[in-house]
C-alpha cells in the first residue's frame, strides 16, 4: 500500500462512518475534530471580534460598557429562545439525512423557514414594547438608562434575522457542512467591527508614517454599536439563507416541495423547541437575575462583570464548537440506527471538550490581566474583572462537559430532561445562594457561586450521558 493510499484510508467522513465500516477511536477523534475545527475557528473569530467590540465601547468609559452590560443578559434571553426554535427544525434535518430521507428534510426546511419568520416578528414586537422598562427592571443607574434602552430596542429589530441565521447555519451543520456557517459567522464578526469603527466613533485623522488618513465616522457611541450589530446580522442572515436554500449539496429549495403546514413536523419541532426555549428562558432569566444582583454593587461592578463574561467566552469556545459538531454527528448516527457509533461518538466528543476547555482555562488564568487592560480604560473594572474571572476558571472542564453533553442530547432530540436539569442547577445552586453571598462578598461572591454551579451542572450532565437513556429519544 502506498503512503497516499494509507492516508486516504485514514480519512473518514461522517457519510463513510454511517455505512457500517469499522473505524478506530483515533479516526473518530479526527472526524470530530475535523467537523469541530471550523466551528471552533468561527467561535475564535467571533470572540476576537467581541473583544474588539468591547474594547471599542470600553474606550468610551465604564458608563458606556455598563450601558450594554446591563441589558446583555436580556439580549441573551431573547437570543436563547431563538436557538430553541431553530433547533426544533435542524435536529429533524440531521436525523432525516442520517436515514437517507433528504426530500423529507427539505420539507422540514420549508416548515422551519415559515415558523422562524412568524416567531421572529412576534418576539421583535414584544421586545420593542417592553424595551423602555427593561433597564429600569434591572436596576440600572440613571446615567446608563437612556443608552441601555436604545441599545435593547435596536437589538430587538434584529431578532427575525438572528432566527434566520441560526436556523440556516444549524441546518447546514446538520447536513455535515460545518465550513460554510463557520465562514459566515466569521464574516458577521468582521463586518460588525468595520461598522463599529464607522458608527461608534466620530470622524478622525490617523497618522501612519507621516501620512494623515481620514477615517469616517458618525460618533453614535453605544447606539452605533447596536446599529452595527443589527446591520451585520441582517446581511449575513440573508447570505446564510442563500447558501442553505440554493448552494447546499444535500437539501435546498430548488426542487419542488410542499409549503403547506405539516402537523407532524411542527409537533416534532415543538417537542424539541419548547423545552429548549424554556430552558434558555429560565437560564437567561437567571442571568438577568444575576445582573440585577450585581447591579446593586454599582457601575464598576456591572462593567467588571460584563467584561469578565466577555473574557471567559474564549475559554468555552472549544466546547461550543465540539457541541455543534456533536449535534450533527449524533443526529445522523441515531437517524441511521447506529447505536454503537452514537455511544462512542458521544463520549469522545465530551472528553475532547473537557480537555480543550481545561487548556483554554489555564491560558486565560495567565493572560487575564493583559486581556482586561485591552478591554477597558477603567483600572478598577480591569482589576476586579481579573479577580473574579480567576475565581471561576477552575470550573471550565466540567463546564465543557455540560456544553458538549447538551450538544449530544440535542442531536438525539432529548431536550426536556436536560432543560429541567439546567433549571434546577442555575436557579437553586447559583442564583439563590448568590442572593445571600453577594451582599457579604461582593462580585467575587457571585463568581464563586457561578463556579460551584458549573461544577455541579457538569457532574449531573455526565451522569445522564453514562446512563444512556437519552439514546432512546430518536424523532423519526
Amino acid at each position: 500500500m502506498t503512503t497516499r493510499e494509507g492516508n486516504e484510508k485514514k480519512r473518514i467522513n461522517l457519510d463513510t462512518a454511517l455505512t457500517g465500516q469499522n473505524i478506530s477511536s483515533v479516526q473518530k477523534v479526527r472526524l470530530i475534530l475535523s467537523l469541530s475545527l471550523p466551528a471552533i475557528l468561527a467561535q475564535l473569530t467571533s470572540i476576537a471580534m467581541q473583544y474588539i467590540d468591547a474594547a471599542m465601547v470600553g474606550s468610551l468609559g465604564a458608563a458606556a460598557t455598563a450601558s450594554i452590560g446591563l441589558v446583555s443578559s436580556s439580549t441573551w434571553l431573547v437570543g436563547g429562545c431563538c436557538i430553541g426554535v431553530a433547533a426544533g427544525f435542524y435536529v429533524q434535518v440531521a436525523q432525516l439525512i442520517g436515514a437517507g430521507r433528504n426530500r423529507d428534510a427539505e420539507n422540514v426546511l420549508r416548515q422551519g423557514l415559515k415558523t422562524v419568520l412568524l416567531i421572529g416578528a412576534l418576539v421583535s414586537m414584544i421586545g420593542l414594547a417592553v424595551s423602555s422598562r427593561v433597564p429600569i427592571w434591572l436596576g440600572g443607574e440613571e446615567e446608563v438608562l437612556g443608552n441601555s434602552t436604545a441599545y435593547f430596542r435596536i437589538y430587538c429589530i434584529s431578532v427575525p434575522f438572528i432566527l434566520i441565521r441560526q436556523m440556516s447555519n444549524g441546518m447546514m451543520q446538520s447536513t455535515g457542512d460545518m465550513k460554510t456557517p463557520s465562514i459566515l459567522s466569521s464574516m458577521t464578526c468582521l463586518l460588525n467591527v468595520v461598522l463599529n469603527m464607522l458608527m461608534i466613533f466620530k470622524a478622525r485623522s490617523v497618522d501612519i508614517s507621516g501620512i494623515h488618513i481620514l477615517i469616517p465616522g458618525v460618533g453614535l457611541g453605544v447606539i452605533g454599536a447596536g446599529l452595527a450589530s443589527t446591520l451585520s446580522e441582517a446581511l449575513i442572515a440573508l447570505t446564510s439563507l442563500y447558501f442553505l436554500t440554493v448552494r447546499n449539496r444535500k437539501i435546498s429549495l430548488k426542487s419542488r416541495g410542499s409549503w403547506k403546514w405539516r402537523r407532524h413536523t411542527v409537533a416534532t419541532a415543538a417537542k424539541i423547541a419548547v423545552p429548549l426555549s424554556l430552558d434558555q428562558f429560565f437560564m437567561c432569566g437567571a442571568y438577568v437575575a444575576g445582573t440585577r444582583i450585581v447591579a446593586s454593587l454599582g457601575t464598576v461592578a456591572v462593567a467588571a462583570n460584563s467584561l469578565a463574561i466577555t473574557a471567559e467566552s474564549l475559554c468555552y469556545m472549544p466546547g461550543y464548537g465540539i457541541g455543534a459538531a456533536a449535534t450533527a454527528i449524533i443526529g445522523q448516527t441515531i437517524g441511521a440506527g447506529c447505536s454503537d457509533l452514537t455511544k462512542s461518538f458521544s463520549r469522545i466528543s465530551v472528553y475532547l471538550g473537557m480537555l480543550l476547555m481545561a487548556l483554554t482555562g489555564g491560558i486565560m488564568y495567565i493572560c487575564a490581566p493583559f486581556i482586561f487592560s485591552v478591554l477597558t480604560v477603567s483600572r478598577e473594572a480591569a482589576v476586579l474583572g481579573t479577580q473574579v474571572l480567576r475565581t471561576e476558571l477552575i470550573a471550565e472542564p466540567l463546564y465543557g462537559a455540560s456544553i458538549c453533553c447538551a450538544g449530544v442530547f440535542r442531536g438525539a432530540g432529548d431536550t426536556l430532561r436536560p432543560s429541567v436539569m439546567n433549571l434546577i442547577s442555575m436557579w437553586c445552586v447559583r442564583i439563590v445562594p448568590a442572593i445571600f453571598v453577594v451582599p457579604r462578598m461582593g462580585l467575587v461572591g457571585y463568581w464563586l457561586c457561578m463556579a460551584f454551579e458549573l461544577c455541579f451542572r457538569g457532574i449531573v450532565f455526565l451522569t445522564r450521558l453514562y446512563r444512556g437513556k437519552w439514546m432512546k429519544k430518536a424523532l423519526i
